[in-house]
């Protein structure tokens, strides 16, 4: 027997371990073990029924992704063959489930017969997140199980649900009262069963899926929410895979699966997807930084400043159970924060996010003063306040004086030089870029900056901390926009400029919006504040580069009061969550465009997307030249989870790969050429692109 399998004999029963360090990858060679055990157990007359564990308490994380779009893949045993074989057992098969059954560990499950989980089991179908669907029956035995609706939306959501949700569905039979009983109370069930001559499967919920359902009922399921799945691909296969399970006999309905599965794992929107779940797990190896390396202890934080960007800072670290104190210099704009903050999470009550009590114990963990001495034992002092440089230094000269020694002193500002606070202090290596998204509570990504001094432990403390509250942390290097501002700067530049030249903003956001990203520049724009922007480009213009034609437009807007959303104009008018085109906008862009001696013409969709997405990317590989961005990846995660750029597209920088470096290059150069002086200012390639063209590199990466 294999190493990768524990096989047992107790008293009539076969106890199959699975082995396979850490989480049970249900790759090539475990499958092949399990399968060899449970041929044994089935050819055995001395077991009467057969008990799937996993030997390190945790089932299964489900199959290996290293082998999606590989021959191991589908190498023999392929799971759905394994599956299949383990179904039709004539013994009673029970799956006992601790901690995880994921993905194809879940599939593994259902193919079983009978189910039992600990307490604090997390099961789910999340193939969905890598462009995939179920393919080894999930979408055929499920809703024999808990009915078709049911089924559809656990696979098309991707959630990882709990135990008490699982029984109540009907994914589990038992729930042991503890995650130490769950093998005894599997064995006890597995008596049971014995005891009374319980069939190898039981008659199932649905053993017609299909039946009972509206004739109507998947054309309606599309209708209703196809709008949301936009372009992506998997979706479309799931319900076609959930059609095949209410038309098809189970036989027929699995090799319909199975091919549904191949055309998603064959596509570009999974590898896409596989390509970020890989770069999240790259994002956390920083050179530098040992795994092992001691922690700072962060049990109290520190939020300066009570606006918007800071009571969110806050919520983040409450809603983890951090206790927070919020400073403001001023007692109206305190308490204004801590009411805004009460409404946000009250706001969340009315929306089934929270409960009510969970209201209170979340405010009592923030704090709110306004003396600097009350930070005086904080472990991570965040810096949210918005003005002159001179005016943060001043903050971090205070907050020198009056933190404990060990503090972290990070600043959440994208539009400063981090060295520069750094150097104000007597602690620079205790100096960081926390770099938090608006909504905070909300926005999964921060970026952490790290200063030519920051010490090692403090960024490993950040890193970890930042996953803590819930957040996916991303390495920049210091330099002006750090990454993910620096390149929406040529992104935002060209979309401006092609209003001037002919475009309007609801072209430029719709073209945007159809290639998959969540929102558009000039929608992005008006949500964020147009006074936002221009405070950061102001305070900021020796940092960022200008062009006259990029910023008049907006300069123009901000003159006019039109802030965006908050004001109900900006680049659009807005009517409570409808916005509509605005010809004042236009007729002001004509004008611009006359004084500028810009040409105006209709624009054409690809050139509005080329134009855009062209400078993003050539801005991105710049990044990574220079350092500021470690990997490829790195970029690729900030602007799926800061800028809503499509994950099913791998982020720009996966996207320019698949798109061609070489056809990239060619683009850049073509318009560069096409459009004059700004052509030439604005569309130089990065020298990296370049060198990365010439020596035949199909990947974006320093060399």
């Amino acid at each position: 027997m294999s190493d990768l399998i524990h096989y047992r004999l107790e008293e009539g029963l076969a106890l199959i371990g699975l082995d396979r360090a850490p989480v049970n990858a249900l790759d090539q060679t475990l499958r092949a073990a399990l399968s060899d055990a449970c041929e044994r157990a089935a050819a055995d007359p001395r077991v009467l029924a057969i008990i799937l564990h996993g030997e390190r308490e945790l089932f299964s994380a489900g199959s290996d992704i290293k082998e999606f779009g590989t021959d191991a893949s589908f190498a023999e045993p392929d799971l759905p063959s394994t599956l299949t074989r383990l179904a039709a057992i004539h013994k009673p098969v029970i799956a006992a489930l601790g901690k995880v059954a994921l993905g194809g560990g879940l599939e593994l499950a259902l193919a079983c017969g009978y189910r039992i989980g600990e307490p604090n089991l997390r099961v789910g179908l999340s193939e969905i997140n890598l462009g995939l669907l179920p393919g080894a029956g999930g979408t055929q035995r499920l809703p024999r199980l808990i009915g078709v609706e049911s089924a559809l939306n656990l696979i098309l959501s991707g959630k990882i649900i709990g135990a008490e949700n699982a029984r109540l569905l009907g994914l589990l039979d038992r729930i042991a009262p503890s995650a130490e009983r769950l093998l005894d109370e599997a064995r006890e069930y597995a008596y049971e069963l014995i005891a009374c001559r319980a069939p190898a499967r039981p008659v199932e919920a649905w053993p017609e899926p299909g039946e009972g359902l509206p004739d109507d009922f998947l054309a309606r399921y599309r209708a209703e929410h196809e709008p949301t799945w936009k372009s992506r691909l998997a979706p479309r296969l799931v319900l076609l895979a959930l059609e095949a399970a209410c038309l098809l006999p189970l036989d027929e309905g699995l090799l319909k699966e199975l091919a549904l599965f191949r055309q998603a794992e064959s596509s570009r929107q999974s590898k896409a997807l596989r390509h970020v779940f890989f770069a999240e797990r790259e994002a956390a190896r920083i050179p530098g930084v040992c795994a092992d390396l001691p922690l700072r202890k962060i049990m109290r934080v520190a939020v300066i400043g009570a606006g918007t960007m800071g009571g969110e800072i806050a919520m983040s670290f409450a809603n983890a159970g951090i206790p927070v104190a919020l400073l403001e210099s001023d007692g109206q704009a305190l308490d204004r924060g801590l009411t805004q903050i009460r409404g946000n999470y009250e706001s969340s009550v009315r929306c089934g996010r929270l409960r009510p009590e969970q209201v209170q114990s979340r405010m009592d963990l923030i704090f709110g003063t306004l003396d600097y001495a009350d930070l005086s034992e904080a472990d991570l002092v965040i810096a949210a306040v918005f003005g002159t440089p001179e005016v943060r230094q001043q903050v971090f000269r205070t907050l020198d004086k009056v933190c404990k020694p060990g503090a972290i002193l990070a600043t959440n500002i994208s539009s400063l030089d981090l060295d520069a606070i750094a150097a104000t202090v007597t602690r620079p290596h205790d100096v960081v870029g926390l770099h938090f998204f608006s909504p905070a509570s909300a926005m999964r990504l921060v970026e952490v900056v790290r200063g030519e001094v920051t010490a090692p432990d403090v960024l490993a403390t950040v890193l970890d901390t930042a996953r803590r509250i819930g957040k996916l942390p991303v390495i920049s290097g210091v330099g002006s926009g750090f990454i993910g501002n620096r390149m929406f700067e040529p992104y935002a530049r060209e979309a401006n400029r092609l209003v001037l030249e002919g475009a309007t903003p609801a072209q430029v956001d719709r073209v945007l919006t159809e290639l998959g990203l969540n929102m558009g520049v000039f929608s992005m724009l008006d949500l964020a504040g147009i006074d936002m922007g221009f405070l950061a480009c102001d305070s900021n213009r020796a940092g960022i580069s200008h062009d006259a034609s990029y910023c008049r437009l907006g300069e123009e807007l901000h003159a006019m009061g039109r802030y965006g959303q908050k004001t109900g104009r900006g680049f659009y008018l807005h009517e409570g969550r409808n916005r509509k085109d605005d010809a004042e906008v236009i007729a002001l862009a004509e004008r611009l465009a006359g004084e500028l001696e810009i040409p105006r013409d209709p624009m054409d969709d690809q050139e509005i997307l080329e134009r855009c997405l062209f400078t993003l990317i050539n801005e991105g590989i710049q990044l990574l030249d220079e350092g500021i961005a470690l990997r490829a990846g790195d970029i690729d995660l900030v602007w799926i989870n800061g800028y809503g750029f499509p994950a099913h597209l791998g982020g720009p920088m996966h996207y320019a790969e698949q798109l061609g470096l070489g056809n990239l290059l060619v683009g850049l150069q073509r318009y560069r050429q096409t459009l004059g002086e700004y052509g030439e200012t604005w569309f130089k390639p990065a020298p990296l692109l370049e060198r990365l063209v010439a020596a035949g590199r199909k990947r974006i990466e320093r060399f």
